[in-house]
């Protein structure tokens, strides 16, 4: 099995393993016996959030593989979010508590806001973001503040071990800096090499704070969505098929997958590839064993378009949310 390394998490000193299984769009009748296989196969982070849907599910296919033996709790790293219509604070503290009751572990181990912004809270549709689920966007006048606070409450009653932000900016995190009391720990960004985003990269080291990069495969993660949710990908060449990524496949005997995800790992960041399929699923994990040279990863970072896939500017187009600006 694939010894996968683990980076220390600043404040707690808990590690966290540099490559793990993304749990977005797995359908939640399928959730338990997905991860339940990743385990077998050596995974032992997991990224979800109450958007995704399948917190539940995916908490079972842990504690059948700790029934059976195959690993502990504290073998196993759990991420999850909180979502946009969560933000106001009572509602977070205890949206964040049933979240922790809903994976059946004990604890969260890493638990994210997972966008810097409030959408209005209709109790029949709590999860995407449109009010009534179809297309109405409706923001809520909540600050960040009062939603790292309600993370604060969480992590003070042990019911999150660690607490940090995701597609969040560096204005955004020097605002809380400004008054946190647990510091965030952890970024969670759209990261591939059409969108490398450097300087927030070298802001979180320059902070100490450990950075995920989610869609590691650019517009292939987006390719699946239906058409109801527009983004840019069908109009973007796979990083699959560019010319640089195959060479550099062919050279070092290792899938273009492989090449992408070591892109970001031998950098320092962690990643959360998805895939179902059991083959895929051990390569994608067996991606920090050989380095590449320095003017490769470079030349890989040159591809960088800015290029946002997960953007609500673009794939909301009734109320367009424009955070990437």
């Amino acid at each position: 099995m694939v010894q996968v390394p683990t980076l220390r998490i600043p404040g707690s000193g808990q590690q966290i393993p540099q490559v793990g299984f993304g749990l977005w769009k797995v359908p939640p009748q399928e959730a338990s016996e997905v991860v339940y296989q990743a385990i077998k196969a050596g995974y032992r982070l997991f990224d979800g959030a109450y958007d995704y849907g399948n917190e539940r599910e995916a908490g079972l296919g842990i504690k059948r593989a700790i029934e059976e033996g195959l690993v502990t709790r504290e073998d196993v790293f759990v991420t999850t979010k909180l979502w946009n219509t969560c933000h106001e604070k009572e509602r977070a503290i205890k949206v964040g508590a049933e979240q922790v009751d809903e994976w059946g572990l004990g604890y969260i181990d890493m638990y994210l806001i997972h966008f810097p912004i409030a959408l209005q809270y209709n109790p029949e549709c709590t999860r995407g973001w449109y009010y009534d689920g179809q297309k109405e966007v409706k923001l809520e006048m909540t600050p960040i503040r009062d939603t790292w606070e309600a993370l604060e409450e969480l992590y003070s009653r042990g019911l999150v071990k660690n607490i940090g932000v995701s597609n969040f900016n560096s204005q955004a995190i020097f605002d809380i800096f400004t008054y946190a009391k647990v510091k965030p720990s952890m970024l969670q960004i759209e990261h591939h090499p059409y969108l490398v985003q450097p300087t927030l990269v070298e802001f979180c080291k320059d902070q100490d704070m450990l950075v995920t990069g989610y869609s590691s495969f650019g517009p292939q993660s987006f390719l699946e969505l239906p058409s109801s949710f527009p983004t840019k990908a069908a109009q973007t060449p796979t990083l699959f098929e560019i010319d640089l990524i195959k060479k550099l496949a062919t050279k070092y005997k290792k899938t273009t997958s492989q090449i992408l995800l070591r892109w970001s790992t031998q950098r320092g960041l962690c990643v959360i590839p998805k895939s179902t399929n059991e083959e895929r699923m051990k390569q994608n994990l067996d991606v920090t064993g050989f380095d590449m040279e320095k003017e490769e990863l470079d030349h890989i970072a040159s591809l960088d378009m800015g290029l946002h896939f997960n953007d609500p500017g673009t794939y909301l187009p009734g109320r367009p949310v424009r955070l990437f600006t």
